[in-house]
């Protein structure tokens, strides 16, 4: 299955691979070696486009494929980094209601990286049973596109897509003080899938 909004960067990489087997046929036969290069790099695009269905954990999940990058229990704040050879969709962490959705404008340094802070990026403000959720979509030095899945007053369930960014960034979650985070920094971990933290029912 491919993302919702891959169309557009598949096509246009597909372009090269039209061009070099016309050039191929009618002008230069070599060109057909260039064909084999972009039809490679074409199915590089699709790969990264995938997105599976996933088997949705238990607690707070994974907002993003990746690995955790920072865990802060003293704010409840949790980080994934996805690099380029991971599924790049996201999902909702927990059941909800959007409250509201923001973009800010800003720079495009490594999303790895401590200057990523000033990093454009999509906030989603979700209101659970057990209080808030921000959800931080950050771009990165190649991710220069964040496309959202989701609007101003959407309800969503628990492991739902709720967007793309494209070519490598980072995903952030600013958590209520009544959630224990489970994970680790260095933890490899699934978009709805893998369970980050369980809340805290005192």
């Amino acid at each position: 299955m491919l993302a919702k909004g891959s169309l557009k960067p598949i096509s246009i990489s597909s372009i090269p691979v039209f061009i070099t087997i016309i050039l191929g046929f009618f002008v230069w036969p070599p060109s057909y070696y260039f064909t084999i290069l972009f039809l490679i790099l074409t199915l590089g695009v699709v790969i990264f486009f995938r997105d599976p269905d996933r088997t949705i954990g238990e607690g707070l999940v994974s907002p993003a494929d990746g690995k955790v990058i920072l865990v802060n229990k003293d704010i409840n704040r949790i980080d994934v980094f996805m690099n380029i050879t991971n599924v790049h969709v996201n999902r909702s962490p927990y059941s909800g209601k959007v409250k509201d959705t923001k973009r800010i404008d800003g720079k495009f340094k490594p999303a790895f990286s401590e200057k990523s802070e000033n990093n454009f990026r999509h906030i989603i403000t979700l209101i659970t049973d057990y209080g808030t959720i921000k959800i931080h979509q950050i771009t990165g030095f190649f991710a220069r596109r964040i496309v959202p899945y989701l609007h101003k007053g959407d309800e969503l369930q628990k492991g739902e897509r709720i967007g793309l960014i494209r070519f490598g960034s980072r995903v952030r979650l600013d958590l209520p003080d009544n959630v224990n985070i489970t994970a680790e920094k260095g933890d490899k971990v699934k978009a709805g899938e893998s369970t980050i933290g369980v809340w805290n029912e005192d």
